[in-house]
């Protein structure tokens, strides 16, 4: 675990203890994001580490008018509800998620479903991936050239990769190169720099050219 991190201008990162897988297992610590842009304040996938002060500190430190806890997908809601009850008295604050975040959450006070045709606060954008479509969504965040995503791309070894489901085999190598890496695909025409992901370091350059590496390979499982 660790304390949040300035990694850019106005943006941190902090790691925490994943809430279900054990330690030694890849993904057992994720990431979550928190970003400045303009009079908005950003928090992606945020989980609290077990001593929260450093990051509460941060997020009161970079109040802006509003407070936006997005959510990339449903299994990230974790300290969502926690932060908006937070920090709801000092801002308007909101979660944003696919429509099945509200599964995961006790109230559903404060939530809007993510509309990927609308931008969301601080120019934010929401896309759509998968065939089937996931409820995953993918976010660009523009004020910092930076696409983050939930579990459908991971940091491993240095690298992105594409992270399959399920152990890959033939039938499952020819899923994510024929149907899902295509729904991906367009993602590399939006304007970014950096990929920002939850399970593996971010990647603060050549963004781009490291995504569309991982389109072009194999996809990857965390389990051997």
């Amino acid at each position: 675990m660790s304390k949040p991190k300035r990694i850019a201008k106005d943006l941190w990162r902090w790691t925490a203890r994943h809430p279900e897988w054990h330690p030694g297992e890849f993904g057992a610590e994720v990431a979550s994001f928190a970003a400045r842009a303009g009079d908005d304040t950003l928090l992606i996938d945020p989980l609290l580490p077990p001593e929260p002060e450093p990051v509460l500190e941060l997020i009161e430190g970079n109040l802006g008018e509003r407070l936006s806890i997005l959510v990339t997908i449903p299994y990230h809601v974790r300290s969502s509800e926690f932060l908006r009850d937070r920090f709801s008295k000092d801002t308007a604050t909101t979660i944003w998620g696919h429509p099945d975040c509200t599964k995961r959450m006790k109230r559903k006070t404060g939530f809007k479903p993510i509309d990927p045709t609308k931008p969301l606060p601080g120019g934010v954008s929401a896309h759509v991936i998968g065939k089937p479509r996931r409820n995953e969504t993918p976010m660009l965040i523009p004020s910092h050239k930076a696409l983050v995503f939930g579990d459908a791309v991971a940091e491993e070894g240095g690298r992105l990769r594409v992270w399959a489901m399920e152990r890959v085999n033939d039938r499952v190598e020819r899923f994510y190169r024929e149907r899902f890496n295509p729904t991906v695909k367009p993602l590399l025409e939006l304007d970014f720099e950096r990929v920002l992901v939850t399970h593996g370091q971010p990647v603060m350059k050549d963004g781009k050219k490291a995504l569309r590496s991982a389109l072009r390979s194999k996809p990857w499982y965390h389990r051997t």
